[in-house]
Formats: C-alpha cells, structure tokens, sequence
C-alpha cells in the first residue's frame, strides 16, 4: 500500500498538479495585479470626469462605490477560474441575490434611478422654485431617493425622486426673465383709449419692467396689452410684461396695487356682478 502511495506516478502527478498549482498562481497573480491597478485606474479617471461635469458629489460618490465593488467581485470571479474553480455557482447566486434585492426594493432603486436622472440632466437645481407632485416651493435639497423642497408658508416638503423624475414639473426660475400676465376691467361706457393709456404710462414707469428685447433671451419683448374680451359687466384689458425672474412678485403686486390706485384716482369705475330683480305687480 505504501509503495503505491509513494510510487514514482504519485509523485510525477503530485510534481504535474504542483507546476500547474504554480502556474496558476503566477497567473492569478499577474491577473491580480493588473486587474487592480485598471480598477484604481478607472475609478480614478471617472471620478475626476464626474467632478469635472459637476455632477453632485453624493452621486459620483456613491456611483463609484457600486462600480468599484462590482469590479472587484468580476475580478474575484476570474481568478477563481484560473483555478479551474466552476464559477456559474458563483454567478448564478450573485444574479439571485441581485433579483431578490432588486424585487424587496423595488421602490427604493426606483427613487435612485430618479435621482440618478435629476442629478446627470439637472432639470432644477437647488434654489430653483418648482411645482410638482402637487406642491410648490424652494428646492432646499437634492438627495439620492429624494428632493426636499420648502413651501412658501415654511413648511419641508421630502418628494420621492421616482415620480419626480417621470411626473410633470414646472420650473420657474429656469428661465432668466419672466412675463407678467394681468388684466384690468373697468365698466361699459369708460374711454378704452384713455384706461389703455393710463395702464401702459404706469407700466412703462416701472423701473423693473423691461422695455424690449434683451440680449440674452430671444422671447422678452417690450410691454403689450390689448382688449382681452367684453364680460358680462366690464371691459377687460389684458397686459404682458417681462421682468427679471427674480422680480417677479414685485413686478406683478406693485402693477396691480399701482394700477388700481391710478384707475381709482382718474374716477374710472370699476365694474362688479349685479342682479336686476324685476317686480311684477298683478
């Protein structure tokens, strides 16, 4: 038995399986090695072109992070093979791992890819006011599974990414100027081209509205106004302006209280909904 054991073919296998194992070795080895240096590589040269885009630190953060793991566990799965090691197992546990992960957090990587979308395009950034999901407010915050936004009466608002990223949004101070939409009624009988004039001196006067076109914006246009419609009880003039986005409210407030001071003073009346009632004596 043990001539068999140490026989000259166990110890030619043993010497074979040995320069193999060593060959095996020196390759994994070598796969090592240059494996990591290309990780250390290319997560270095992504990290500086996510910075250099400007894209929010917590993503690119947390981008290479997932990249970074995947590639090492790729680089596991390889030089287990040089072994001769079977790695479908290896495979096929990882992809049932991901699945069941995927499906418990369905949601939550819903709201990553969302936030993912709105941190690359930047479709509003932080400072930026912005109704959507039913709410408007300041964007306080950009987050991975949320945007935190704070109302006008100072109230935190915390929206899923997920929706806002797939829902409608409206974005107001994306634009650098904004226009200014009002009308003014005054009653039947009044001299239109008399209102029209008064309107138009009081918005040409305004230091905050713009007067024309401006370099920079290819729709501000100077003030304009016409007659918007006959109502039921008055003439209606509407007006456009542009402005500053940042001078919105106070554009449109001041016109308003102005507009309506100089109206009064001038005497012209402003109409209001009447009943006629008739009494029919038998």
């Amino acid at each position: 038995m043990l001539e068999k054991i140490f026989s000259p073919e166990t110890y030619s296998l043993i010497g074979q399986w040995a320069v193999g194992f060593c060959k095996n070795l020196i390759v994994a080895a070598l796969v090592y090695f240059i494996g990591s240096w290309i990780i250390k590589w290319g997560i270095r040269i992504l990290t500086k072109m996510l910075e250099k885009s400007k894209v929010d630190k917590s993503l690119y953060t947390f981008l290479t992070s997932i990249i970074n793991v995947v590639a090492w566990f790729l680089l596991a799965i390889v030089i287990v093979g040089i072994f001769g090691i079977e790695t479908s197992s290896f495979i096929a546990l990882f992809a049932s791992a991901g699945v069941a992960i995927g499906m418990a957090l369905s949601g939550t990587l819903q709201n990553f890819a969302g936030g993912v979308m709105i941190l690359l395009f930047k479709p509003f950034k932080v400072g930026d006011f912005i109704e959507a999901q039913g709410y408007a407010g300041v964007v306080k915050e950009i987050q991975i599974f949320n945007t935190i936004i704070r109302t006008g009466d100072a109230q935190i608002i915390i929206i899923p990414n997920g929706g806002l990223s797939t829902g409608t949004m409206k974005n107001s101070s994306k634009e650098p100027y904004r226009r200014v939409d009002l009308d003014f009624q005054f009653e039947y009988g009044a001299d239109y081209n008399e209102v029209k004039q008064a309107i138009s001196d009081v918005i040409n006067a305004n230091p905050l509205v713009l007067q024309g076109p401006v370099a920079d914006s290819d729709v501000v246009a100077a003030p304009w106004m016409g007659l918007g419609n006959l109502g039921d009880s008055g003439v209606v003039i509407k007006t456009r302006s542009w402005c500053k986005g940042a001078d919105y409210w106070t554009v449109y407030f001041g016109l308003n209280e102005t507009i309506y001071q100089m109206l009064k003073d001038r005497g012209f009346m402003f109409p209001f909904n009447r009943v006629d009632v008739n009494i029919l004596n038998k």
